[in-house]
């Protein structure tokens, strides 16, 4: 493996660290383990593209958990850029949880 790809395995993985941070407000769960992050995509300028959903359209922090993930992913030295789209195709389902994200709500 080069170093590119070495790097750019440990940096995704350093995102990840930071989106099991982020939690939903109304669900005790972080938003990785929720299956709200649908993709994570690193270019070679370390510029981060995150795609993402909410639990629903009309969720309460629609407006800043966005803001948040890009801050968060911004905030790692190796990311030189960052920015947060959001998709509902497909749309959120529970289906999308971890199974650790169920078992924390009791769903298992």
């Amino acid at each position: 493996m080069s170093n590119i790809e070495t790097d750019a395995s440990e940096l995704g993985d350093k995102i990840v660290r930071v989106l099991k941070t982020i939690y939903d407000p109304e669900i005790p769960v972080d938003i990785y383990e929720l299956g709200l992050i649908y993709d994570v995509f690193v270019n070679e300028d370390n510029e981060v593209k995150v795609l993402m959903t909410l639990t629903t359209p009309n969720c309460p922090v629609a407006e800043t958990l966005p803001l948040e993930v890009e801050e968060k992913v911004k905030s790692l030295k190796e990311v030189s850029d960052a920015e947060v789209e959001i998709t509902f195709d497909p749309p959120w389902t529970q289906d999308l949880m971890s199974e650790e994200a169920k078992l924390e709500l009791g769903m298992l």
